[in-house]
């Protein structure tokens, strides 16, 4: 799967030739920086290695770079930089026949064409190593990192129209030195075999982004799980300068990207730290930050990241502990993508591919869509069905002043505020519990934030397995019974789905 989220080499030629080329622009006699050294370079995941495939089919790439420019923060606003920078920017997309550029929070945003695939996020920046050397040296922090911090623009600052010393601040290369540091040892070592096995005379002849270490690839296995977890709900989403560093912190330079990923999952939660009270992660670049402020505010966010964390483990977990091919690509669709996940399996298994043809006319397309839903939790018990007996579910429709009305899967609609009585009939023999598992779909539901997929444990009562449901939403949604005897899965009946408008 980590061959998979690798994007091509000329994604990485490219951008470094459109970043390249800004800083030209913004370089020449005419530019309003003129007699200023201006210095365009990455930042982010590109910069990191970490970059993934858009998992939309009409995604993009986001490359974020900074325009440093040799100014001091006295001459000028916040405000004023970022104009000028806008000026230029947009002065280069009528000259080379670019959409115009939109402005952001903090940066200037350059739409390249469809066929680009990307577009770059200019972040204006100003020299500031000293003084937050001097901040933190006053503050008795650490200050070893912050030789490189730079002083950045944001349009909701309180002095971004004022005239001071007293701006926001960020610190990608500080940032980009530690992470490289945390990876090291594989990494240097990766980059020599490299070098050896294309007889190149010196390792800096094998660029960078050409190696690719586990910890990279273990964070790119978890940005896809984290992207895929919560499409459609991406304002929850953990952000991924979190995920990025706590698995850096929890990386134990192990070898195998199956080590590495398992290792980060393990130890990652051990480097949030609290303090009075306040969940912290600190920028290894900046002691001042703390990645989870915004944790404080809306603690969803914080749950959302644990409530993640701990899926991401099952999942991975039940992959790892599958014994064909088929199983595992079950185990990891729903939340890396079911053509990422079988494409990587066949190159894995060049010989499989019919048998994935075949198994895949098992399910509709309809039954995929449940199966593969990013919210449907997997079953984490082993499973022993066929052999030992089965469940089957029906289902009765009722409404306010009708009779009861018997309905099958897939049927016809289901009137919102119906109630949805499941009846289920095993052949397992008591004793026996009873898991019920609801996946619901469709924007109603989603911007309700009201997505399920979780299983409810039901009442095992005398001649009786039913549950009870409101159709709530619009859309299509489905209901599982799985049967659980002596901590086995023995039975499950399969997608009932259920149409409401």
């Amino acid at each position: 799967m980590a061959d998979s989220l690798e994007i091509p080499d000329g994604k990485y030629v490219a951008a470094e030739r459109s970043y390249k080329s800004v800083g030209s622009w913004l370089d020449r006699k005419e530019s309003v920086f003129a007699g200023n050294n201006v210095s365009v370079y990455p930042q982010g995941s590109f910069r990191l290695g970490t970059v993934i495939p858009p998992h939309d089919r009409d995604g993009q790439y986001d490359l974020d770079v900074v325009c440093e420019i040799s100014m001091d923060k006295l001459e000028l606003t916040q405000k004023q930089l970022k104009a000028k920078l806008g000026e230029e920017v947009k002065a280069y997309a009528r000259a080379h026949g670019m959409a115009e550029p939109t402005e952001a929070r903090r940066c200037w945003t350059l739409n390249y064409a469809d066929g680009e695939q990307f577009h770059m996020d200019i972040l204006p920046a100003l020299p500031d190593g000293l003084r937050q050397k001097l901040r933190a040296m006053a503050a008795g922090l650490k200050e070893s990192s912050l030789d490189q911090s730079l002083a950045i623009t944001c349009i909701y600052d309180e002095n971004y129209d004022r005239r001071t010393n007293d701006w926001p601040g960020s610190n990608p290369k500080g940032y980009s030195d530690w992470f490289r540091e945390q990876m090291k040892i594989v990494f240097n070592a990766r980059r020599e075999r490299m070098r050896l096995y294309e007889m190149r005379a010196s390792v800096e002849e094998i660029p960078e982004y050409r190696v690719t270490t586990p910890m990279q690839s273990a964070i790119k296995i978890l940005k896809r799980h984290r992207d895929m977890r919560f499409t459609g709900d991406e304002e929850l989403s953990p952000i991924s300068i979190i995920l990025t560093t706590l698995s850096a912190l929890a990386y134990n330079q192990e070898t195998t990207i199956t080590g590495a990923l398992f290792g980060i999952l393990e130890r990652m939660a051990s480097h949030i730290e609290q303090r009075n009270g306040v969940y912290w992660i600190e920028n290894p670049a900046d002691p001042r930050e703390n990645f989870a402020d915004k944790w404080q505010e809306t603690p969803a966010k914080k749950d959302a990241f644990y409530e993640w964390l701990e899926l991401a483990k099952e999942d991975f977990a039940l992959a790892a502990s599958a014994n064909a091919e088929g199983d595992f690509i079950e185990a990891m669709a729903p939340r890396m993508g079911r053509s990422l996940v079988e494409g990587a399996v066949k190159r894995g298994s060049p010989t499989i591919g019919h048998s994935l043809a075949a198994s895949a006319t098992n399910f509709s397309k309809k039954i995929l869509k449940f199966r593969d839903a990013p919210h449907r939790k997997p079953m984490t018990l082993p499973l022993l069905t066929g052999a030992n007996g089965n469940v089957s579910l029906s289902l009765t429709v009722s409404r306010n002043g009708y009779r009861p009305d018997a309905r099958s899967s897939d049927g016809e609609f289901v009137t919102r505020g119906s109630t949805l009585t499941f009846n289920a009939r095993t052949t397992i023999q008591k004793p026996f519990k009873v898991f019920w598992q609801v996946v619901n779909t469709g924007d109603e539901a989603r911007v309700a934030r009201d997505l399920r997929g979780g299983f409810d444990e039901g009442i095992v009562q005398s001649g009786d397995l039913s549950r009870n449901e409101t159709a709530r939403y619009s859309g299509s949604h489905s209901l599982e019974c799985f049967i659980v005897k002596d901590g086995y899965c023995v039975a499950k009946s399969g997608q009932f789905i259920v149409n409401i408008k």
